[in-house]
């Protein structure tokens, strides 16, 4: 099945570089609940038959997956994408909230409040605790990105421009942050910054970067570093998924 032609942001050549990552995604062996989710996601994304939705809700023990906050909320984001809500692990992520916060611990919670978005769960307290501890330690392209995205789907769903000043000025750092050939430093990163950008309204600024994802494509029709990647590779197809969309 083609990628569906819903846009003409990307043209055939691109495509084709979307279908043949598809092509090496579908030969890989993923067992992982961070790889599961994200090729998932990728295929929902391109509106494609998805082989990874059961086998990621058969990794599901009880509420959870892996007991793990981060693992269920990456999940439950990923099968938002098809649709899928489990009621009973939206509760038991709430029940994780120490405070207004997720452990304390910024991955976690911005992670979470991403995947109660998608689950359309709106949490203003752990937007704020994102935003008022912000500060050098977690001013790194990645953590940033997640934190952007995290506040930009809260925002949207609870139809707010509280963080609005912060989300635009954290992503124009971003783009500060780049290398003049429109990367950041490894390709997960540059994906996690790209997505951010897109959902915060800079699609016209991350076009530069969607080009040098298409020209860093491995020859098997993967993304890696040094080596072909499962979780660059979903995360560039989700990138550009997201970017097609926008």
């Amino acid at each position: 099945m083609e990628p569906e032609r819903h846009s003409e942001m990307l043209g055939d050549l691109e495509l084709d570089t979307v279908k043949k990552g598809f092509k090496w995604l579908s030969k890989q062996q993923i067992s992982s609940v961070k790889e599961l989710s994200r090729a998932l996601s990728a295929r929902a994304l391109w509106k494609r038959p998805n082989p990874y939705t059961t086998h990621l809700i058969q990794k599901k023990e009880g509420a959870s997956w892996n007991d793990s906050v981060r693992e269920t909320a990456r999940a439950c984001s990923a099968l938002a994408t098809e649709g899928i809500v489990f009621t009973a692990s939206e509760k038991w992520l709430l029940s994780k909230k120490n405070g207004s916060s997720w452990n304390e611990e910024v991955y976690d919670t911005a992670y979470v409040l991403t995947a109660l978005a998608d689950m359309e769960v709106k949490d203003r307290e752990g937007c704020k605790w994102l935003y008022e501890n912000y500060g050098p330690a977690w001013e790194q392209v990645g953590t940033t990105s997640l934190i952007i995205t995290a506040l930009q789907k809260q925002e949207v769903l609870a139809k707010s421009t509280e963080f609005r000043t912060f989300i635009r000025e954290r992503a124009e750092w971003i783009l500060s942050q780049r290398n003049p050939d429109g990367g950041w430093k490894h390709v997960s990163t540059s994906n996690l910054a790209v997505q951010a950008l897109v959902l915060a309204g800079f699609k016209k600024e991350a076009e530069d970067s969607v080009r040098w994802l298409l020209k860093n494509v491995r020859e098997s029709g993967a993304w890696g570093n040094k080596e072909d990647d499962v979780n660059a590779t979903s995360l560039t197809l989700i990138t550009l998924g997201l970017y097609n969309q926008a």
